[in-house]
């Protein structure tokens, strides 16, 4: 990429950017003037994030590759000098029971649900440092409860919010500040991607909606309003939280 200078505005890296929760908070982003890297596998869904907007640049990225983080790192301090915002929302599902669960199913979550945003924010540490910047991590707050059938999924969500607490206290003095947002039931195509079945996905739908007191599936945009509302300047005591964006599911 080519060094463009950020037009008074933050740079805001969010990875699995090309569909969903890191679609709409690349956007939601972009529209408040900050200038976004979307991180994904896959061009065709980036592309599409950040059609018609010139804020918004795509980098095609496997998180879990040796050296993709210092990669990535590399190219954003080149374009724009600088990289304010973290949000680590890429994540992949693998359900099933604990009887049949495969080794690989276990391996593929722990390398990008957990092992690719640690090293992400490992490598992003001297340039969120020079910013006093932020990290966001989105997990799950389904994690809260049990999860029968999904367990390693929730898992590897809970280890993320471990890591978020124990960051906004390793990083404070470097200036740094860590949150994690924990969606519930949110409309995105998660369920596709994991290959659920339309009788499936109506199956996982019902149940999500008997958890969730406001009665209805959360908006992408909803969950990405609460993530710019936790990396802006106004938020800057905050740090160390995991904040549940669920319609109540929690606490029902």
């Amino acid at each position: 990429m080519s060094r463009i200078a950020s037009p008074g505005g933050r740079v805001v890296v969010v990875t699995g950017g090309g569909t969903g929760i890191g679609r709409a908070t690349a956007r939601a982003f972009a529209a408040e003037g900050a200038r976004v890297i979307v991180i994904g596998r896959r061009r065709g869904v980036l592309e599409e994030t950040a059609a018609g907007d010139g804020r918004i640049v795509p980098l095609v990225a496997d998180l879990t590759s040796d050296g993709e983080p210092e990669r990535i790192v590399h190219s954003v301090r080149e374009r724009f000098g600088r990289l304010d915002v973290l949000v680590n929302n890429a994540g992949i599902v693998r359900g099933g029971e604990l009887a049949a669960v495969s080794a690989e199913a276990i391996s593929a979550q722990l390398a990008t649900n957990v092992v690719a945003p640690v090293m992400l924010t490992r490598a992003a540490l001297s340039v969120l440092e020079a910013s006093r910047g932020v990290v966001v991590n989105v997990s799950t707050s389904v994690g809260y409860r049990a999860w029968p059938g999904n367990s390693i999924y929730a898992a590897t969500k809970t280890a993320l919010e471990s890591l978020t607490r124990s960051w906004a206290v390793e990083l404070a003095s470097r200036g740094i500040r860590v949150v994690a947002v924990a969606p519930g039931a949110i409309d995105t195509p998660i369920g596709e991607h994991q290959g659920l079945t339309p009788a499936q996905l109506a199956a996982v739908r019902e149940w999500q909606l008997a958890r969730t007191p406001l009665g209805r599936i959360g908006r992408p945009e909803e969950v990405a309003g609460v993530i710019v509302a936790l990396a802006a300047p106004a938020a800057s005591f905050v740090t160390g939280v995991v904040l549940s964006v669920d319609g109540g599911a929690v606490v029902a």
